[in-house]
């Protein structure tokens, strides 16, 4: 596996990461971690999850994954919702106020089991506190060890110089892909500006990129994509074309569509490292040949091309998500 400088902070990882947001219940413990630790063996170094991922339980459960592997590893994790230590309980609302952020990464600490949390991001900006009370917290953290790294989470180009300009900020995590190229406008320009890896999470589109999701394909009643306005019936059938074009490129590179979307945004900046989500050792292993896809300059121009004159049918989420989530 490839190694990647995420930022100018010194923190260095694999170039591909595993994002452990699904995990979110025990009902296959055993392959969940079977899952993390087979993603570890084959040379992935940045594992993420977050407190509010339960929550708790999905921060208890990389903790015993990786029990056996501290120090060869990088395990980020969140805060910045108002959830209640005790009984795990969460108001839906954001809350990064200091004594918050305090509780959080004392319970993070315990429940992943280590000593330091490597890389801590602020989930999502909480409007009723000042960056600048958000950075200077992780920033006394940083300095009582118990934190080493901070890192945003889907915050924008003002908030990220205001929290930068109190803490260095390590990495930004954000939606990036071949059909959400937003961050592209103003946050990856503040990012290459001062120095901030990226992370981008959903680099194949919640798995419509990768070509496993027809436009008949119903979708399972539970399935978080039913609230997306980009995955209703209509809207899927409308961005198969993207999907078509993928898929194309890739059988004429001997690849498969998953590989090839993760290996344009590995093309995009060498300090960027995407962040993909499984719960099967096959998907797992397909995505990490992802990193050893070469594409030609010609490949990638034609498909960065075709990826930013294509017009995607729906939004990314709900406005009543957008909104739950202080986005």
């Amino acid at each position: 596996m490839q190694m990647r400088r995420l930022g100018q902070q010194g923190l260095t990882v694999s170039a591909l990461g595993l994002g452990c947001m699904g995990y979110g219940t025990l009902t296959d413990r055993e392959g969940l971690i079977a899952t993390i630790r087979a993603a570890v063996d084959q040379g992935v170094t940045l594992i993420d999850t977050a407190e509010v991922y339960g929550p708790f339980i999905n921060e208890i459960l990389v903790g015993e994954a990786l029990a056996q592997y501290r120090g060869q590893v990088t395990i980020a994790t969140k805060f910045g919702w108002d959830i209640d230590p005790e009984t795990g309980v969460s108001s839906g609302k954001v809350n990064s106020k200091p004594a918050q952020i305090r509780r959080a990464v004392e319970g993070s600490l315990k429940r992943l089991g280590v000593e330091r949390i490597d890389l801590l991001y602020q989930h999502r900006v909480d409007p009723d506190v000042p960056m600048e009370d958000v950075a200077g917290t992780v920033g006394d953290l940083v300095v009582e060890g118990k934190v080493q790294y901070f890192g945003l989470s889907e915050a924008g180009a003002a908030s990220i110089r205001r929290a930068h300009a109190v803490h260095p900020v390590a990495a930004m995590q954000s939606e990036y892909s071949l059909w959400t190229r937003e961050p592209e406008r103003d946050v990856m320009p503040v990012l290459a500006e001062l120095g901030i890896g990226f992370v981008p999470f959903s680099p194949l589109g919640k798995g419509f990129l990768a070509g496993k999701l027809s436009p008949q394909q119903p979708l399972a009643a539970d399935d978080f994509r039913k609230t997306i306005p980009r995955f209703s019936d209509a809207a899927r059938a409308s961005n198969m074309a993207l999907v078509d074009q993928i898929t194309t490129m890739a059988a004429a590179m001997k690849a498969t569509p998953a590989q090839l979307a993760l290996a344009w945004i590995l093309a995009k900046e060498d300090w960027i490292v995407p962040l993909f989500g499984t719960r099967s050792e096959a998907r797992l292993m397909e995505n990490l040949g992802g990193a050893a896809l070469e594409m030609s300059a010609e490949a990638f121009q034609t498909l960065d091309r075709f990826s930013a004159g294509f017009t995607v049918e729906g939004d990314r989420y709900s406005a009543e998500f957008l909104k739950k989530s202080g986005l």
